[in-house]
């Protein structure tokens, strides 16, 4: 008995490579887990459920007979796929969360998010994502011819990338203090998370109490994978 989690493999057509290891993933490993739980970033960019790339649809697909065989697939969104909407949910079988939701997993309370609310010291890009989490802003943006979104798209991503570069590493890792409030919010002594693209298993003091937040890996040369079971946590990285 064991559950799966995975985030940030940035799945895009330029990259087939992650996308035949992620196959390989569901075929091998998830098909034989209780639940997957993809923590956000499962897709480069999503400019909506109508765009009619070939690898939404192959993904979807697999996903599905995941779920068919047996293995429900829980997902929350992240920075790059955070407008992936119930449409592809129902063709994929995954059960759409909110951005953090607490699960219980063989007697261990685990509070799950993409992670990147955490990083409360990049003010910049936490004003960013309040932005274009408006709600209004968001059905305006999909209303848009697909044409343009993608041109939309691929601005917002230069851009990301160009400003990333003056960023110091310490100011796009997590807040110390953003981490604990959240534990002790939602009373866990346990985080998964992504985002950050620093996998590690990182041990804090919660009250008194020794508490654990693991970082999922970016698949970008390996994959990245936790397992919990009733035994352990193990954060596990793999071949394609």
């Amino acid at each position: 008995m064991n559950t799966l989690f995975i985030a940030d493999l940035h799945l895009c057509a330029q990259e087939p490579a992650i996308t035949a290891g992620f196959l390989r993933f569901l075929q091998r490993e998830a098909v034989h887990a209780d639940a997957l739980y993809i923590l956000g970033d499962l897709f480069e960019a999503w400019i909506g459920d109508d765009d009619p790339e070939p690898l939404h649809a192959e993904i979807a697909a697999a996903l599905k007979m995941l779920q068919q065989a047996g293995t429900p697939c829980y997902f929350i969104h992240g920075n790059r796929d955070f407008l992936l909407g119930k449409r592809f949910a129902q063709a994929s079988g995954m059960v759409l969360l909110p951005e953090q939701q607490v699960i219980e997993r063989y007697g261990r309370k685990i509070l799950i998010m993409h992670g990147d609310t955490l990083c409360t010291d990049d003010q910049a890009y936490q004003e960013f994502r309040r932005k274009v989490h408006n709600t209004w802003l968001q059905k305006l943006f999909l209303a848009l011819p697909l044409r343009w979104r993608l041109k939309i798209a691929a601005t917002m991503r230069a851009r990301s990338q160009h400003t990333n570069q003056y960023k110091s590493e310490a100011i796009m890792d997590v807040n110390p203090q953003a981490v604990e409030q959240a534990m002790l919010r939602h009373h866990v002594q346990w985080l998964i998370h992504g985002h950050t693209h620093r996998p590690a298993v990182h041990q804090l003091t919660l009250n008194d109490t020794t508490a654990h937040r693991v970082v999922l890996g970016a698949w970008h040369t390996e994959g990245s994978m936790v397992k919990v079971t009733a035994e352990a946590v193990e954060l596990i990285s793999f071949p394609f």
